[in-house]
């Protein structure tokens, strides 16, 4: 059962935001709720470069399949250190591990540009080695950031977390349209490719310091972040104890958890919040590994020739990207949300079927079934990953919330990992595919 707010912190937060305590939450919000867009961008803005600027990688390694050993190398060090922070997670200043994860950010797309402009562009080993560096670096950061932010924002208002996994899809919707515009744009020029990567790179690196300064000076001063933060020191948190002493309410967070340390409850284990959740973190698990089986390798390399030529593969991310960015604003309408446990176990099972139907449309299809059934895939990919990210953190203690909300985020990573490992199934199958028609040509020939 929650606790209230001791009086020592309503009445600094009376005397901080001049507003009633029934009034605070309602301080703020809408702006809390733009800061948490911003930092879902932030999250994935320079993952999303690296995978939508893939053409231009194919382009300097085209034997290294790049968009499938970038993932891979990603995955891994965001897996592996998100499942140290999920252990950790009541011992942690949750601030400095989001500053540390957006740094992370800014100086790895700072570096990706100054590595290119000193080899030129010119590809070859040690480049592709920098890059797998650097992209490791990334999946260091984004288990500091998503790790912590979704921790943090399952004790707040839900409408928070959707924001954010708004801000995620966003990431990938505006790196896509920026990078048609930037082929449309380059593609006759000299060095198009290469022209258009550091122009995303660029902009990738504001954004990464846009939430740097966003994080660390906007958001802890608003009142209803103030509130929550709070009250999850009312109820036990730790991890709080910098972002309130950033806003100022440090001493009375203190003498809260001072007094609330006799008669407070002990929360639950996270092994006994996991069991409680399974369903939730297998739901997010098969999501992803669905969505990470199929793109963004299997798009960029396993659907053919067709009528768009080059432009097919960026079509096809963009599609998906996009419908993945507006179906995270369909649970905001309440009769569209899924709050059912069954009902996302089902759902998230049945996105199974995508597998045999990418299969054979890629065979037999043409492009416009394929962007149908890419369409189909980002709208349920965003859709349910919100949906069980709302709803399940609903009925606990903030210590307990922050706590599943990393847990969620290390099923989410996981599943991206083993998607991603998955994916080379496909070109497994194509290599085989493409040596029988070999052998068959030649016994015919023959």
């Amino acid at each position: 059962m929650p606790f209230l707010l001791q009086p020592s912190i309503e009445v600094h937060l009376l005397h901080e935001t001049g507003v009633a305590m029934a009034d605070a939450p309602l301080q703020g919000k809408y702006k809390a709720i733009a800061v948490c867009w911003v930092l879902g961008l932030g999250t994935l803005f320079a993952w999303n470069s690296i995978v939508t600027i893939a053409d231009y990688y194919y382009n300097l390694f085209p034997e290294y399949h790049p968009s499938r050993v970038l993932t891979c190398v990603y995955q891994p060090f965001a897996l592996a250190t998100l499942a140290i922070f999920s252990y950790k997670e009541a011992e942690i200043n949750t601030r400095r591990r989001i500053l540390v994860g957006y740094t992370l950010f800014f100086i790895g797309t700072l570096t990706l540009i100054i590595v290119d402009l000193v080899t030129s562009g010119a590809g070859g080993n040690g480049y592709f080695i920098s890059i797998c560096a650097i992209v490791g670096g990334f999946g260091v950061a984004g288990a500091h950031v998503e790790g912590g932010v979704v921790g943090e924002l399952s004790f707040m208002c839900p409408e928070f977390i959707q924001s954010f996994f708004a801000g995620l899809g966003a990431a990938g919707a505006f790196t896509s349209a920026l990078r048609l515009v930037t082929k449309a744009a380059f593609e006759k020029h000299d060095k198009g490719l290469r022209k258009g990567a550091m122009l995303f790179l660029g902009v990738s690196a504001f954004i990464e310091l846009l939430c740097v300064l966003s994080y660390a000076i906007y958001f802890p001063r608003l009142p209803i972040v103030k509130y929550y933060r709070s009250k999850a020191a009312s109820e036990g948190s730790k991890t709080v104890s910098a972002d309130l002493a950033a806003a100022g309410i440090q001493e009375q967070a203190s003498d809260v958890e001072v007094k609330n340390d006799a008669n407070r409850p002990d929360r639950l284990r996270n092994k006994q919040l996991f069991m409680q959740n399974i369903d939730y973190s297998l739901d997010l698990f098969l999501i992803f590994v669905l969505t990470s089986a199929i793109f963004p390798g299997f798009l960029f390399e396993d659907t053919g020739e067709h009528q768009l030529g080059s432009w097919y593969p960026l079509v096809l991310v963009a599609i998906f990207n996009v419908l993945d960015w507006i179906s995270r604003y369909i649970p905001v309408v309440q009769f569209l949300k899924i709050e059912s446990r069954k009902g996302l176990m089902i759902a998230t099972l049945a996105r199974f079927l995508f597998v045999p139907a990418f299969y054979l449309t890629a065979k037999y299809g043409d492009q416009g079934w394929m962007i149908m059934l890419t369409s189909v895939l980002g709208l349920t990919n965003g859709y349910l990953s919100v949906c069980v990210m709302t709803v399940a953190p609903r009925g606990y203690m903030g210590p307990e919330q922050n706590a599943l909300g990393n847990i969620l985020v290390l099923c989410l990573l996981s599943g991206i990992f083993v998607g991603g490992c998955l994916n080379w199934l496909w070109l497994i199958g194509k290599d085989t595919h493409q040596k029988v028609q070999l052998v068959k040509k030649q016994f015919d020939t023959g």
